[in-house]
This record gives structure tokens, sequence and C-alpha cells, in this order.
């Protein structure tokens, strides 16, 4: 147990170290080769997807004959819509979605738009001609038509959904409509409810609301869509003036950003009671927001009283945990300024780094995009299904047919059936190991995401470091140390990143699964198991932020000193336990005071986007767009606020942690004498010897470390 938690060997004055080791050699070749077959496994099965998959089945609606509605350059490229013949044989809207209904179903250029009977159309010329649009043939006397099915019995009104015809379902007077009817002609002289069109008057309402909602969505950002990226703007802006801005201010940047914090939450406070009050006595103000379940449009949460006052609450207990934390680390905070001004000054050196969170985001974007073009063309590559359908007592109903169908002895056996596209599946060689496919492209989504995030966090610590390290500032920092980083990353450690990131993405997999069980076990009534895969979820939680914090460290000391990940992570494990102290109250106060940063600039712009598209500013009203859901755009800027707010910030974050490193490094190699001179800024070392933690020394390294003995003194 003592080696176990043995905080490692201090480490020892060289006078040849001079910041990272220029001469190196590749680390962890084991793990870069079995990197570098993962990926060409990858690409081959990119390859296999690309050559099997067709994500046409993804974008356009397959008639019963297997064929694409609306695909351009044939003939049905002008057809986009799927026409159902009878829509009262699928189960549902919902089903409609996902599965294919047992009914004859064609291309068609519009969905049908009035109420029309095929005896009636079949008497008047002009409407058999509109009639005949939704037909396959109509040469054939009536009664020969309907039993061979080649034409709907009845038209109805219709509108085009996901590229299907779906009946024009509306609510009048609490009774479900088709094209403001009640009811309508079945085709056989029948009158039936619109009702009976949907499973139930729930689901149709359900479905209704969600589709309006989700067409009321699409129309608010087409119309604040220039807004939204405005907002965008404006958060960069506020990002990179906040950071240019700390180069030269940083104590006072941070001591008005923590004052522009707590007031912004002070304000949001303000603004949930009289929000609160203003609803007092009006009618509907006082229901719970149990009492009106679930909505679709969210808008109604905000005429309730309860609403306002969880926001309220919420916003308080921020406000109290935030004036607490900063009460307990006021002396930290002085100590998290000084890694932050040493930080802005690396940034200064360093300006290129700044934009580096664009190539990663980039990179991560190839990354997704060959995963999910890889797993659509993974799940569009089975192969179409026929069965028989329409009729139940035929012996072969739902069994597979041949699209041919007309000439066997089956159709004779059942002349009233038809042998229609079903679903796209197959059980071929290759669609059986479909599912191990589709979870080797998970994997190695989370592998080849983390080994970018981890290239990116080893190049900006290889840049500051070559700035610590410098002894005469900015004379001995190297030209281009990001590139140079970056270089010396690709060249030397590409087996460390995947080391590193093949740990966290094993991880990362574990929990999906967790996940993907837990989803499989909620109607489960085993309570042990439900209990027992919570705790193993918030272990493998808790392991995955370890994991993070430890692999972050571990490529820092990669890009100084070139060794191994394992080597590297026990190094960086041990620094950080032999200054323990230090770790939990100064680097963590820096991040949390650059989190009140990033918290700030998305409160703000949060703020400005709510009064703009809310229009509660007279100003503002005749400027903001229309909208249906003005929380659409809000939310949208905020989110994008905080990643670009994020993308920015974590640079600084990578900064501080590295320079942390170096410090701590640099207290133990060195003792501030003439001969080995400390390399950390006199303004961080004033600071951080305050913060040095007492250690029982020998009284040989008290006499070869004087610094040491003055610290110790002063504590």
């Amino acid at each position: 147990m003592v080696v176990l938690f043995s905080a490692g060997e201090r480490r020892t004055y060289d006078p040849s170290f001079k910041g990272p080791v220029d001469k190196r050699g590749c680390t962890d070749i084991a793990c870069c080769i079995l990197f570098g077959v993962a990926i060409v496994a990858y690409i081959a099965v990119g390859i296999i997807a690309w050559s099997h998959g067709d994500p046409r089945k993804a974008i356009y609606p397959t008639d019963s004959r297997g064929q694409f509605c609306g695909q351009v350059g044939t003939p049905l490229g002008n057809k986009s819509n799927l026409f159902y013949f009878n829509i009262m044989k699928c189960a549902s809207p919902v089903v409609l979605l996902e599965f294919q209904c047992p009914t004859t179903q064609i291309c068609v250029e519009k969905c049908p738009e009035k109420f029309m009977t095929l005896v009636n159309a079949r008497a008047n010329a002009k409407d058999f001609e509109y009639y005949k649009k939704y037909c396959k043939e109509t040469l054939k006397p009536v009664p020969e038509i309907l039993k061979e099915g080649l034409c709907p019995a009845m038209l109805i009104p219709s509108r085009s959904f996901t590229r299907r015809c779906f009946p024009a379902l509306g609510l009048k007077g609490g009774q479900v409509t088709v094209g403001n009817e009640t009811k309508f002609d079945d085709g056989s002289g029948n009158m039936k409810d619109a009702q009976d069109l949907i499973d139930g008057v729930k689901n149709a309402t359900l479905v209704i609301e969600a589709r309006q909602t989700v067409m009321k969505i699409f129309e608010d950002f087409t119309h604040s869509w220039y807004w939204i990226i405005l907002g965008l703007v404006i958060a960069m802006f506020l990002s990179l003036l906040f950071i240019f801005l700390m180069r030269f201010l940083a104590g006072i940047m941070v001591w008005i950003m923590i004052a522009l914090v707590l007031a912004v939450i002070g304000y949001g406070i303000f603004h949930c009671y009289m929000e609160y009050a203003a609803l007092k006595g009006q009618a509907g103000a006082n229901v719970t927001i149990q009492e009106l379940g679930f909505q679709t449009d969210f808008t109604v949460y905000l005429q309730i009283r309860q609403t306002w006052l969880a926001f309220m609450i919420i916003l308080a207990i921020v406000e109290v945990i935030i004036i607490l934390l900063l009460i307990f680390l006021r002396k930290r905070i002085l100590i998290a300024i000084a890694l932050i001004k040493e930080a802005s000054k690396a940034i200064r050196y360093v300006m290129l780094s700044l934009i580096y969170p664009l190539i990663t985001f980039l990179l991560l974007a190839i990354v997704i995009a060959y995963w999910a073009v890889t797993a659509v063309f993974l799940s569009t590559s089975n192969e179409a299904v026929y069965k028989v359908f329409n009729t139940s007592a035929c012996e072969h109903s739902r069994e597979t047919c041949d699209p041919n169908y007309s000439t066997t002895t089956m159709k004779m056996k059942c002349p009233d059936s038809e042998c229609l596209f079903a679903f796209y599946g197959g059980e071929s060689a290759y669609h059986k190991y479909l599912i191990g496919l589709q979870f080797y492209n998970v994997f190695l989504l989370f592998w080849c995401a983390n080994f970018v995030i981890g290239l990116g966090q080893m190049t900006l610590a290889g840049a500051f470091s070559s700035y610590y390290w410098a002894f005469n500032k900015p004379k001995d920092i190297p030209k281009f140390p990001l590139f140079s980083s970056m270089g010396r990353a690709l060249r030397y450690h590409t087996g460390s990143l995947a080391f590193g990131s093949l740990i966290l993405a094993i991880i990362q997999i574990i929990r999906v699964f967790l996940e993907y069980l837990d989803h499989k076990l909620k109607g489960a009534q085993n309570k042990f198991a439900k209990f027992l895969l919570c705790c193993l979820k918030c272990c493998f939680w808790c392991l995955e932020k370890f994991i993070k914090f430890l692999n972050r460290n571990a490529y820092i000391m990669v890009a100084i000193y070139g060794k191994n990940f394992c080597t590297s992570a026990k190094d960086a494990f041990s620094l950080l336990l032999r200054n323990l102290l230090r770790v939990a109250v100064v680097d963590k106060v820096t991040d949390f005071l650059l989190f009140l940063g990033k918290l700030l600039i998305v409160g703000l712009v949060g703020v400005f986007a709510f009064f703009f598209f809310s229009g509660r500013v007279k100003a503002f009203q005749d400027t903001a767009p229309n909208l249906h859901y003005y929380w659409v755009p809000i939310l949208t800027v905020v989110i994008g606020s905080y990643l670009i707010a994020n993308g920015f910030f974590s640079v600084y974050s990578m900064c501080v942690d590295t320079l942390f490193l170096c410090f701590c490094e640099d207290l133990e190699r060195n003792d501030g004498s003439a001969s080995r001179p400390y390399y950390m800024s006199p303004s961080l070392r004033e600071v951080l010897w305050k913060d040095e933690p007492v250690d029982n020394h020998s009284d040989t390294e008290q006499k070869t470390h004087p610094a040491a003995t003055r610290i110790h003194h002063n504590i």
C-alpha cells in the first residue's frame, strides 16, 4: 500500500534541461501500430458500407414496388410524395413514420386536396382526370379496379409530412376532423368518422400537435437564423475581447467578471420574482407543472407561477453557492489571478494558440461526419423485403414473396392478395455482422475523437511549456512554438495519444452499453438490478472523469520530456500528489474563475437574446422577428455561446495547467540561486511561494535548496 500511494522521487537539478526535450524517440509504438491498423480497418468498414449501403433508403420514401419517390433522374423524379391507398389499414400515423403500411403505396406529385370517391369520379370526366393521378391503372371497370387494388376507393384531403401523404387532421370543437369535416365517404357508400383514421383521439392530438410544433420551430429558425448568427458573432467578439483585456488587466478583469456574474444572476432572481408577482391573481396561474403535464407549446409553462418560483429558487441557490465559494477561496483567488496573468503573458507570445480550437473543431467535424455517413450507409445496406398483404384468410399471408408475385402460383391461390414492399432487411453473410460493424463504428468514433482532443492538449502543452522554460522571454522562445509542438506530437507521440485515447474510448463505450442496458431494463421490476446498474453507471462516470484528468496531465509531461504514456502518467500523478494542496486550492480555483468567465459571456448574450426575441424592450419590437416560440433562438444562442466561449477559454485552461505543472517541476529542479535560477516570473514566484506546503525534507535537501528554507520559514 505504501508503494501504491507513493508520491515518487522529487526532481533533481539537470543543467542540460532547457524545456521541451528536442532529442526524443517514438513512444508507445505498439499502440501506434494498433491505431494505424484500426484506422485502416475503419476505412475498410466505410468502403464496405458505401458499397452495400444506399442512403436513398433514408432520404426517399419507398413505394410498394421498392422504387424511390422523388429520386432525381428517374421516372419518379417529379413524384416526391408517397400516397397510401387505404390509410385506415395502418395502425396509426406514428407507425407510418417507421414501418411500411399493409396497403398499396404509389409515388405522386401532390397529395390529394379534396374528398372524392372512385365511383363518383368515374361519372365525371374532369374529376376522373384528377383521380387517375392516384391510380396504377384505370382502363378496367370500377369493380375490377377495386378488386385488383388498382385505385384507391376514396381520396381525402391530405398534407405532405416527411414526404408522405397524411390525412389533413385537425381538431374542431373537441372533435377530430379531416379537411374540416368530421365524416367522409369510404368509397362504398358508408360514412366514416374522421376519428377512424387514427388510433384513438389521444394519439391523433399528440401527432397533430407534435407535427405543428416541429413545423413552427422550423419556421422560427428560418425567420431568425441571421439574428442567431449575429448572437454567436457577439459571443465570439466578447470572448476575444475578454481574452484580449486579460492580457493587460488580468486582476481587474477577474474581479469585474466576478462582480458581473453575481450581478447577472442577481438580476435573474429579481426578474423571476417580478414575473412571479405579476402572475398573482391571474386565472390559471396557480396550476402546478404536474397538473399541467407535458405541453408542446413551452410558452404555456411561463404563464404559471410555479415555473418562475422554480427558476428563482435555482438561481438563488447558484448565487449563494458562488458567494460562499468566493468567501472561502478569497485568498486563493489572488494566487489564481497570478496564474491567469502568467497565462495571459504566455498567450500573448503564442497568439496562434487562440485559433487552435478551430483546428480541433475542424478535425472533430471530419471524425463525426465520417462516423455519421458510415452509420447511415451501414443502416441502409439491407436488401428490400417483400411480403404478402391484404388477406387474412390466405395461408401465405405475411410470407415473403417476389416482386413478380402476380405470375406465381401463390397469387393464383390467393387472388385478392398483393406482394408489397415491407422493409429493408435480409439475412446474408454480410448482414449478420451489421451490429458488430455498427459497434466498431461507434467505438472508433470515441477513439478518434479522443485522439483529436488529446492532440490539441499535447500541442498546446508543448507550446506553453516552451514559453515557461525560456529563461529570457521572449528571446529564448522558439519560433512558431505551436507548429513545432504539433510536429513533435504527430512525429513521435502518436502512439501515446492513441494509448490515452484508447483507454478513454473503452470506458466511454462501456458507459454507452450501460445506458443501453438501463433503457432495456426500464420496465423491469428487479430493484437490485436497477440499483447495481445505477452504481456501475456512477462508478464509470467517475472513472471517465479521472482518466480525462490523468490523460490531460500525462500529455503535458509527454510534450515536455518525450517519454511514453505510462511513464508520463506516473510522473504527472506523482508530481501532482507531491503538490496535492496546490492542485486542490490553486489549479481548481483557476478553473472555477475561468468557468465564471464562460458563465458571464453566456449570461450576457443570453439576457440580450431574451430581451430581443421576446419583444420585452419597445426599441426591439419592430426589429425582432415574429416567432411562434421565442425560446427557440434564445436556447440556440445560449448553447452556441457556451460552445464558443468554452473553445476560447479551453486554451486558457490548458495554459494554466501546463504552467502549473512546469512551476512544480521548476521548484523541484532549481533553488533560485545564480547557478540554479528559477524559470518562473518574479510575480508568479512571489505569490506561489506563499502557497508552498510544508514538507519534511532532510537537512541535506534544506541546504541544497535555500529557497525552500525561506519558503518554509515564511509559512
